[in-house]
């Protein structure tokens, strides 16, 4: 089906036209006849990228009543950055259609000049739930004739915590209306708002539900907690030309991050909660224009990230929320281009991996990490093409020419290449001298000992950190790494509770836990592990250590 099949009015056509818009995606042609042709409320699952403004901005245009100025469509995103481009998509795609007025309402902006826009008049609103709950309670913004909903990205909304925000906005809109609910993934929390305000919803599904987007290369890495840095970097060699998101848990994680790439000579910057508008605009801005071409994000910070040509996604953490993997993932392969999702994992979360693989309902690729001679020759190899792929101004280096050709002419051609290559390739070449390879050796069959010919005894110990501070196996297991960097501590059993873990050590590496956390805190908590449930003699031989240390 085309657009102009669908019945499109000819303005509405000439603006699509103009923005190259030749075939209707699927999301477009499953949704834009039903919202035209219909008085249904609409839940469509579809991935970011795939189209979902203009599949529901087209029709609502056509069926905008223009004769008055007053509000008929509000539209509610999850962030600044998704409620900007939807309005300036609804402006394009209404251009032709001299009298139709689209206001975007969000947070860090001047509300005065908001309110401004709302009095002279519109038809459309798109806005972050926060600024439009201000707005309704200032009694500028009226939604007593609208006639459509949209919740963009609804699932986000909930995962921020809208939840109540939006349950009080909608409560506002007149009950004769229609919803139109677009999301990703069809959470409990997204289902709740559709039983509670939409009539007998169709449900349009691209790909499934909980799918990932269909152009994506699932690929995954097992390292041992403490290389996970070093596997990142080999990665990020290995695709000289990336342009991707790298996804960290939490923010303390994302800025060591971003920062010891800088310090390695990355062009990377990091994106996260504690940023200014001002800062997270200039990072944002920076890396539309490719700048940046690493960003180090969390999950928080990311949301409604609208950026095109991404090459990769590369969890550095896997979620803790399965759901949110189909997100980071959906912002990779847009338009119909391709791309790769990594993960960096550890051997505790092969697991983890099955899950995502059967909620997505894709097969993930196990991937050994590139050694130190195959990063150095990608790059190698990356040089040459750009030497022999650039420009050359004739005009500009021309009279420089004489004077180089005379200091170069003692080298025969062999040694001048070698001599260029070298500027620029002995960095690789110094760093990835004898490093070791990163990839975990799979134990030999039988051999549960850790090949130390005996069973170990472990013993279970308790940390005051938990599923609310952002424990997983893999941030315990590298947070131990991190305090025992020159020890070997054998992890077994992990129990993650709400506000404590309980874990499995060796009983021989015991005291060094104790040693390597005194005295240590995890953003402003202070650390502390004991035993867990003790026997007697166990409990009196921890309270002599402590007092002896």
């Amino acid at each position: 089906m085309t657009f102009e099949e669908m019945g499109l009015r000819e303005e509405i056509l000439s603006a699509t036209n103009e923005l190259g818009y030749e075939q209707p995606t699927n999301i477009q042609e499953a949704t834009i006849p039903t919202i035209l042709n219909t008085d249904r409320d609409i839940i469509a699952l579809a991935q970011t990228g795939t189209g979902k403004t203009a599949a529901f901005g087209l029709p609502l245009i056509q069926l905008t009543e223009m004769t008055g100025k007053y509000i008929q469509t509000i539209v509610l995103c999850p962030t600044r950055e998704l409620c900007m481009q939807i309005s300036a998509d609804m402006s394009s795609f209404s251009k032709h259609m001299p009298g139709f007025k689209t206001v975007a309402v969000y947070g860090g902006a001047d509300i005065s000049k908001q309110i401004k826009s709302l009095n002279s008049g519109c038809q459309v609103v798109v806005g972050t739930p926060g600024r439009v709950l201000d707005l309704i309670r200032r009694k500028v913004l009226k939604l007593s004739r609208i006639r459509w909903v949209v919740l963009d990205e609804a699932d986000e909304m909930l995962n921020m915590g809208f939840k109540e925000d939006l349950n009080t906005i909608l409560s506002e809109t007149p009950k004769e209306k229609r919803v139109l609910l677009f999301s990703a993934t069809m959470a409990k929390e997204v289902n709740a708002i559709a039983r509670k305000y939409m009539n007998d919803p169709q449900e349009i599904s691209i790909g499934g539900r909980n799918q990932g987007a269909e152009n994506v290369r699932h690929e995954y890495y097992t390292v041992h907690a403490k290389d996970r840095y070093a596997a990142l970097k080999r990665i990020a060699d290995i695709y000289p030309n990336i342009y991707g998101i790298v996804f960290c848990r939490t923010r303390k994680i994302t800025r060591e991050i971003a920062q010891k790439l800088i310090d390695d000579g990355y062009n990377t910057d990091a994106l996260h909660g504690e940023l200014s508008q001002s800062q997270r605009d200039h990072v944002m801005n920076r890396f539309r224009q490719k700048q940046i071409q690493l960003l180090i994000a969390t999950d928080v910070a990311a949301r409604g990230l609208d950026v095109n040509d991404l090459t990769h996604i590369i969890n550095y953490d896997l979620p803790d929320d399965n759901e949110v993997y189909i997100h980071r993932t959906g912002r990779t392969a847009r338009a119909g281009k391709s791309g790769v999702a990594i993960s960096i994992i550890h051997t505790r979360e092969q697991r983890k991996i099955r899950e995502i693989e059967k909620m997505a309902g894709k097969k993930f690729t196990p991937k050994p990490v590139p050694t130190g001679g195959e990063v150095c020759e990608k790059q190698l190899f990356n040089l040459i093409d750009n030497v022999e792929n650039v420009e050359v101004d004739n005009e500009q280096i021309g009279q420089f020419m004489p004077v180089i050709y005379k200091k170069l002419e003692w080298l025969e051609r062999e040694e001048l290449i070698k001599h260029f290559v070298s500027v620029e390739f002995n960095r690789f070449l110094s760093y990835y001298k004898n490093r070791p390879d990163l990839n975990v050796a799979k134990p030999e069959k039988g051999n549960k000992s850790g090949g130390r010919g005996k069973p170990s005894q472990f013993t279970k110990l308790n940390i005051n950190l938990g599923r609310k501070h952002g424990m997983d196996p893999t941030f315990l297991i590298a947070l131990i790494n991190q305090q025992t960097p020159r020890g070997s501590i054998r992890i077994g059993r992990i129990d993650i509770q709400s506000k404590s873990t309980i874990f499995e050590v060796e009983e021989s590496s015991m005291k060094n836990i104790f040693r390597a956390f005194r005295n240590t805190s995890y953003e402003d908590i202070p650390i502390k592990i004991a035993k867990d449930h003790p026997d007697q003699k166990g409990y009196k031989k921890f309270k002599k250590y402590k007092k002896s240390s």
